[in-house]
């Protein structure tokens, strides 16, 4: 009895385990778009506002490596430091031939704080173990990536992910490019 129970929690540790750090918590599409009226954009402006400069160049990077069928441009590459005008953004975009405008940021950090309680097992012969209690601090990072049309001005998609401790840039990033471009396949807003 006690194999099986010992099994049955194993192998509920390893499907915990085996779950993705990285999950869509919320999405939200235009209404007004179908996978029929959907057209891959031409040229798509890649912004990202994760952490500092150097984080935002590798996601920016790393977004503009999956794009496919389109032309993607990092905006550290073009964006000036005294872009700040929309209107004469928006025209030097339209002008440049974008026509797409994917934008990734952080957009808050939840720490959670849990207090795991000690336990004491006493054995046989005088034998005693115990151990002290500890706080353990989770921390989810929400990173909201939205996707907008230059042309029309609107906002076509968006979508939060919730990634838990996250250890590693790299890896968090490629989970969340994963998420996303998964959601966005399910939408029929991009093909494989």
């Amino acid at each position: 009895m006690k194999t099986k129970i010992f099994l049955f929690i194993s192998v509920i540790g390893l499907m915990v385990a085996c779950e993705p750090a990285t999950k869509i918590t919320r999405s939200w599409m235009d209404p007004s778009i179908t996978p029929a009226t959907v057209k891959p954009f031409n040229k798509i402006l890649v912004i990202a506002r994760i952490k500092d400069a150097t984080a935002n160049r590798i996601a920016e990077d790393k977004i503009v490596a999956q794009i496919k069928n389109s032309a993607g441009v990092q905006s550290y590459s073009y964006l000036q430091t005294g872009d700040t005008a929309k209107a004469v953004v928006d025209a030097r975009l339209k002008k440049d031939g974008f026509d797409g405008l994917l934008v990734m940021k952080l957009t808050d950090v939840n720490k959670t704080v849990d207090y795991q309680p000690g336990y004491t097992y006493g054995g046989w012969y005088g034998y005693r173990y115990s151990s002290p209690g500890y706080l353990s601090v989770d921390q989810t990072f929400y990173v909201e990536t939205s996707i907008y049309s230059i042309i029309t001005d609107k906002l076509l998609w968006s979508g939060t992910t919730a990634t838990m401790n996250p250890t590693q840039l790299d890896q968090t990033l490629d989970e969340i490019i994963v998420a996303v471009k998964t959601e966005l396949m399910k939408k029929g807003l991009i093909k494989q």
